[in-house]
């Protein structure tokens, strides 16, 4: 068994872990490389189908591939995809790109309490309806409380302090120091009711296991992670406005594992081009701590 074979077995068990205990469980997507590996996995977990809801925050800035890119593997995959967003935040042009807030006040708007309001039914959820092609008002509003995460330990230095099953409070409030020891392999699944708990199947992986194992399962993903003749490509995915390219030939797959491997992005951080990162002082754990991905 080799390292993508361990990690990818780790994965499956705790997907099967997170689904024989928690009762309302979700999986977040968003669209990126990461998370589309752990709906890769889900699916394989769970012979082709995916059991629970994939849920997406829309936050109405992402780049236009990025959504056409979810609805189709929805069809193709007969996904059972839900969308959330902040409605009021877009209609009142509350955001960073409308000029009235900045960026991270922006995130925390269309991300976090999007997330946090969608997750606990509170706000409208849209259920893509494979019968009639189009999203719909979703009639269930029961909470979530087992949201599985496609975030990596050495992706970014907050998420470096999550475990594989990560408590929040009733508001989604994280508490760092707080966390469940995890020894041997031993995971704490058992919460007290009504606990929000993130569940982090990708925890071990890095930025180049992802890479090969998309290389390896021939998994699809958004053409803007490649060059197409610019000489850019984006490495990390997010809202148009706050994510930037990164310089860089990689036309394909393969050769970005090659640029992975030699170092070129060495000494530059994965998440680099999201803008609001660097105004978070290089981190986000503070908009983590309140519920951000």
């Amino acid at each position: 068994m080799n390292q993508l074979d361990q990690l990818e077995s780790i994965g499956v068990r705790i997907l099967r872990e997170a689904y024989s205990n928690f009762k309302n469980l979700c999986m977040l997507w968003s669209i990126g490389k990461d998370s589309t590996v752990l709906l890769w996995l889900a699916r394989k977990a769970f012979y082709g189908h995916v059991p629970f809801p994939l849920v997406h925050i829309d936050t109405h800035f992402k780049i236009p591939e990025m959504i056409e890119y979810r609805d189709r593997l929805t069809r193709e995959w007969n996904l059972p995809m839900v969308y959330g967003e902040n409605s009021e935040a877009l209609a009142a042009g509350q955001t960073y790109p409308d000029g009235n807030v900045d960026r991270l006040t922006c995130c925390r708007l269309l991300k976090a309490e999007a997330l946090k309001n969608t997750l606990n039914g509170n706000w409208k959820r849209y259920r893509f309806n494979h019968g009639t092609d189009r999203y719909e008002l979703d009639d269930n509003k029961d909470l979530y409380t087992g949201v599985i995460v496609g975030v990596r330990a050495d992706e970014e230095g907050s998420r470096s302090k999550e475990r594989y099953f990560s408590p929040r409070d009733k508001e989604n409030i994280w508490d760092v120091g707080d966390q469940p020891p995890e020894f041997w392999n031993q995971f704490k699944t058992d919460f007290a009711p009504g606990s929000h708990v993130r569940i982090h199947p990708l925890l071990d992986w890095t930025e180049t296991n992802i890479w090969e194992y998309i290389e390896r399962e021939k998994i699809p993903t958004v053409s803007l992670y490649y060059n197409q003749g610019s000489g850019e490509r984006y490495r990390s995915l997010g809202c148009g406005p706050c994510t930037h390219s990164v310089q860089s030939e990689a036309r394909n797959v393969s050769e970005i594992i090659s640029e992975l491997k030699t170092g070129k992005f060495a000494n530059i951080a994965e998440r680099s081009g999201r803008a609001q990162d660097k105004e978070d002082g290089g981190g986000l754990e503070t908009l983590r701590r309140d519920g951000y991905m």
